[in-house]
């Protein structure tokens, strides 16, 4: 069973697996890698973002020099309000994913927050008290194994990944012992992510007349803050329009010491997105994008066939999938509008 929809391009493939590389590299970078012009590729990307097929954004990884704390949260509703409530936790601060769900629970949000006093202010003072909401679940993610919003598209051949890795500068990120130490958030901080948040191409110039700083600062403080690890860079196709349009949750109990090698056979898996340690019952949660509805069937034994220890607790497909990090979808899968991260 499919979705029937049509999937992008190769050449609009080619260019967000690019851009998921280098999010802020010139258009003449990305022209010698993709043999396209400059003016195309920018005509190409206007084209794929303002008809909401496709985003570029950054979003704050780090709370001054934490790491911000994740949670799936599962929400049970009244009869007929689902859709609503949400509606509205999509448009709040603190959710970076919202997806109307079959299973037990009819909504499963993916939350972000400084720390567990802030994550319960949030469910208390405002998810629990919504209309709609009859329970409220929350399994709070004790270690996040791979990167969010990391590229699955792997669209542009070895040749052109090194290519794009030479013009650009690659990962400068130091590692290890020469890694830098991560400097706090400034205000300015703050105010450049919260920017960025709706598109992470916004240029030196343009951020510095918004943030009423100078360009050089803008770089320094976006290389400093790249450098650090305090950015997660989030650049995806809308999913149903990207071959991948089925967002799938599968819940897990591995015996704690095989759980090292089950991560890493379970994000070896091309659909798999994100591999998270959760509190609770069940001790690993995965979200994954998926081709068709048969396929879940055939991912959740590839896990059992790639890590024998592991065993299926639960499953969850969504209906509808109302938000991706910042990115509010419409009710036809594109995106509409993005939600500004607040100051902590």
């Amino acid at each position: 069973m499919t979705t029937g929809e049509s999937v992008l391009g190769e050449a609009d493939l080619s260019l967000i697996h690019a851009l998921q590389m280098a999010p802020r590299a010139s258009w003449t970078q990305l022209s010698a890698v993709l043999g396209a012009s400059p003016d195309t590729l920018a005509r190409r990307w206007e084209h794929l973002t303002a008809g909401g097929y496709a985003w570029s954004s950054l979003l704050a990884a780090r709370h001054g020099s934490d790491e911000m704390l994740y949670a799936w949260v599962e929400l049970e509703c009244a009869a007929g309000t689902s859709e609503a409530t949400a509606t509205e936790v999509a448009g709040d601060q603190h959710t970076l994913g919202v997806h109307q769900v079959t299973g037990d629970a009819d909504l499963v949000l993916l939350v972000i927050s400084p720390d567990l006093y802030a994550l319960d202010g949030y469910l208390a003072g405002r998810v629990r008290r919504l209309p709609g909401v009859l329970r409220c679940r929350t399994q709070v993610v004790t270690r996040m194994h791979n990167r969010p919003y990391r590229s699955r598209i792997e669209q542009l051949t070895p040749g052109q990944v090194q290519l794009l890795a030479e013009l650009t500068g690659g990962d400068r990120r130091p590692r290890g012992a020469h890694a830098r130490p991560f400097p706090n958030l400034t205000e300015l901080d703050h105010r450049l992510i919260a920017e960025l948040a709706g598109d992470a191409r916004r240029s030196a110039a343009e951020l510095a007349r918004q943030c009423g700083t100078s360009e050089s600062t803008v770089r320094r403080r976006l290389d400093a803050l790249s450098a650090g690890g305090a950015l997660h860079h989030h650049c995806l196709p809308a999913p149903r329009f990207s071959g991948r349009p089925m967002w799938a949750m599968v819940t897990t109990d591995v015996p704690p010491l095989e759980v090292p090698a089950t991560v890493a056979a379970l994000a070896r898996l091309p659909q798999t997105r994100l591999v998270t340690s959760v509190t609770g019952p069940h001790n690993l949660a995965v979200a994954m994008w998926l081709r068709t509805v048969d396929e879940l069937h055939e991912v959740t034994s590839a896990f059992v066939r790639a890590a024998p220890a592991l065993r299926i607790a639960g499953t969850a497909l969504a209906l509808r999938t109302h938000k991706i990090g910042a990115q509010v979808l419409g009710p036809d899968g594109r995106r509409m509008h993005h939600i500004r991260p607040g100051t902590p």
